[in-house]
């Protein structure tokens, strides 16, 4: 570990993506209004779908269609929403505002940053690539890249594995519960990116953080505590 990273009491910083370092809702919900769309179903507004874009397809599909992973139509509908999506994987998703500086501020200061998702591998590594996170990230780690997704900590864990990090010495930063869940299963600090989706019916005040911020910049006063 360098000395510049004593900037910082943290070791890596592991970031989830869709919904706090990056705004996917845009093709995410355009993926699904095309479900509707070509079955003459009225459109869904896209500030009730947004929240869904959390727990990826099986959120939005639920959001749309009212339905569950046990309907016997989800796995159709699932099928073919991936295949939207990917023809349209970065037409409107863009990095959170502030992001791009916040990954600059770690980078300049050598403190090592990744990435760990429950998006599939199939959606991951081309969007991180098209949105110029690939090279920069430590770790990627996918939703299936490990045999279990979050809330299971083993994805944080293999992510802290391959960055050769402690996980003790990290932080994670999610938008979900689960994100808080599975960064605590793994022994991190965690932190609530209020700013994102955050689709459960719990408020991140609920989640049991370590710390919530309400923009990605308030992520700067936290690794990097100013010293008296």
């Amino acid at each position: 570990m360098t000395s510049e990273a004593h900037q910082s009491p943290y070791h890596g910083v592991f970031f989830d993506l869709d919904g706090t370092l990056a705004d996917t809702a845009p093709d995410l919900v355009a993926a699904t209004n095309l479900l509707l769309e070509v079955r003459n179903q009225p459109l869904k507004p896209y500030d009730i779908l947004r929240p869904c874009a959390s727990a990826g397809a099986r959120g939005l599909i639920e959001g749309a269609f009212g339905i569950t992973p046990a309907h016997p139509d989800f796995i159709g509908l699932r099928d073919e929403f991936m295949a939207n999506y990917e023809r349209g994987l970065l037409v409107d998703s863009t990095l959170f505002d502030g992001i791009e500086h916040l990954l600059n501020q770690m980078d300049d200061a050598k403190l090592p940053w990744g990435i760990i998702t429950n998006k599939s591998e199939r959606f991951t590594n081309p969007l991180i690539k098209l949105m110029g996170l690939h090279d920069r990230s430590i770790a990627t780690v996918s939703g299936d890249t490990t045999p279990h997704s979050k809330p299971h900590p083993e994805p944080i864990l293999h992510a802290a594995r391959i960055a050769n990090i402690d996980p003790a010495k990290s932080i994670y930063v999610g938008d979900d519960i689960r994100d808080v869940i599975a960064g605590k299963a793994a022994g991190m600090q965690t932190v609530a990116a209020a700013y994102g989706y955050c689709g459960c019916k719990e408020p991140p005040e609920a989640w049991g953080a370590d710390y919530i911020i309400r923009h990605p910049l308030d992520l700067l006063q936290i690794i990097f505590p100013k010293r008296e």
